[in-house]
């Protein structure tokens, strides 16, 4: 199969087979609870119904690599000193503050435009990771033919092991042989974040593989006797899902002083949010001209200059032609996250165009999100779709996409939320076996 033809297959299967693949027993025990589907109509997950799709996403073998190419590109380039240099230049002093570690969860998010997948946005404490493991845990094929397609969907027992030796891995770059103790999963007022649930599968896995685990409001730490400290827990290693990105907000000065005193291992930490999140990186990830001058090699620069869309800097001097151009584009403040002030250009006002003169933001090319077609309440609907890569050091962890109808990407659509990615392989007599069965599958059309 080619790469052209590749692409068309699995836009083929989102658009026309509309199985559901989720066994919700089997989710609800992969998330810890009773393999009954009426414990999902519990606390938390009854006040989270959207919060996983019953239907598939498929990339073709294509595009999966298409993916990993950009991100392995955009790894070559962070790692170079000159590169460093600038970026880190217009950031806060923390962030020039190098401890090592790599930083856990990059979310590299993804766009399948008809061209190949484009780069949409890199974050530092990308969510959902393991609540992708137990849904793709909990899939079955709805055909005989569906059952390899199923199954290639990801190893979840892996992903889970990969998990903890990331963290370790994290914990030994900055600690050597020390044995690690006590990790703490540290957000503002966690038990109201969306994620909490994924707060407590993170417990629960950590202390099967007797690493001690709590999970602790940011506020609640304690800067004491040269350590920090969480009651009367000394902690070793913070999982930062803060969005305070340099540890700047008041409530946040006990972790800040630890960390800069190297007295705990946090990550993410504030180098890796200034060299792949702010958004104006993307602006320098889609220039070849800065690019050349950091003299990368054609291959590289070629790579990035298909999978990144386009990037400018809101300012003066392109003010007039941004307002101008302005339905091409998305636009983003640069220290953004969770797509919260961000704007198509097709819907600003002038009144939020004065707005984000007088603010800090990117524009974005559009790259219209690709759809998937699934059955809500017996209707065929068109979700929009994005994928997000899970990385760790370079390496691909697992892809999962989030399905949604609105502007961005939201956990309130029917039908909509996390769902697995099954990347579909390049073998015509199976596909084609599978599609013949879809017209006729009962958990389909």
């Amino acid at each position: 199969m080619n790469g052209d033809t590749a692409p068309d297959l699995a836009a083929q299967l989102n658009r026309d087979c509309l199985c559901r693949t989720l066994d919700t027993p089997r989710l609800a025990q992969a998330l810890g609870l009773a393999p009954d589907a009426a414990a999902l109509a519990q606390p938390p997950w009854s006040e989270r119904p959207h919060a996983f799709s019953a239907t598939p996403v498929f990339v073709s073998a294509a595009q999966a690599r298409a993916m990993d190419a950009t991100i392995q590109a955009i790894e070559s380039v962070v790692r170079l000193p000159g590169y460093q240099e600038q970026i880190l230049a217009r950031t806060p002093g923390i962030a020039r503050l190098d401890p090592g570690p790599r930083g856990v969860f990059l979310g590299y998010d993804f766009h399948l435009d008809p061209g190949g997948p484009r780069l949409i946005e890199i974050n530092t404490n990308a969510g959902g990771a393991l609540l992708v493991a137990a849904l793709t845990r909990a899939q079955h094929a709805c055909c005989t033919e569906a059952e390899p397609f199923v199954a290639s969907s990801g190893n979840t027992g892996q992903i889970e092991n990969n998990i903890v030796e990331m963290f370790r891995a994290e914990w030994r770059r900055s600690r050597g042989d020390q044995p690690l103790v006590r990790i703490a999963i540290v957000d503002d007022a966690p038990a109201e974040q969306y994620l909490y649930p994924e707060f407590l599968l993170f417990r629960a896995l950590f202390e099967r593989n007797n690493l001690e685990a709590v999970i602790a409001d940011a506020r609640e730490l304690v800067w004491r006797d040269s350590a920090l400290w969480h009651g009367a827990q000394h902690i070793d290693l913070v999982y930062n899902r803060l969005t305070d990105f340099y540890l700047a907000a008041p409530e946040h000065a006990a972790l800040r002083a630890a960390y800069e005193a190297g007295a705990v291992v946090l990550t993410p930490h504030p180098r890796a949010h200034a060299l792949y999140a702010d958004k104006r990186n993307l602006v320098s990830l889609s220039d070849p001209d800065f690019l050349r001058a950091l003299d990368l090699p054609a291959t590289t620069i070629e790579t990035l200059m298909r999978g990144v869309p386009r990037t400018v800097a809101v300012d003066a001097a392109h003010a007039e032609a941004l307002w101008a151009e302005r339905r091409r584009y998305f636009f983003k403040p640069a220290a953004g996250y969770g797509s919260k002030a961000a704007y198509r250009g097709d819907k600003l006002t002038k009144r939020v165009w004065s707005e984000i003169l007088g603010a800090d933001y990117v524009a974005q090319e559009t790259v219209p999100p690709s759809e998937r077609a699934l059955q809500v309440n017996g209707d065929t609907q068109d979700l929009k779709l994005d994928i997000r890569a899970y990385v760790y050091d370079g390496a691909i962890q697992a892809l999962a996409a989030r399905l949604y109808q609105g502007q961005t990407t939201n956990f309130r659509t029917p039908g909509g939320g996390f769902a697995p990615v099954v990347v579909v392989p390049e073998n015509l007599t199976t596909l084609a076996a599978w599609m013949q069965a879809t017209r006729n599958c009962p958990e389909g059309a």
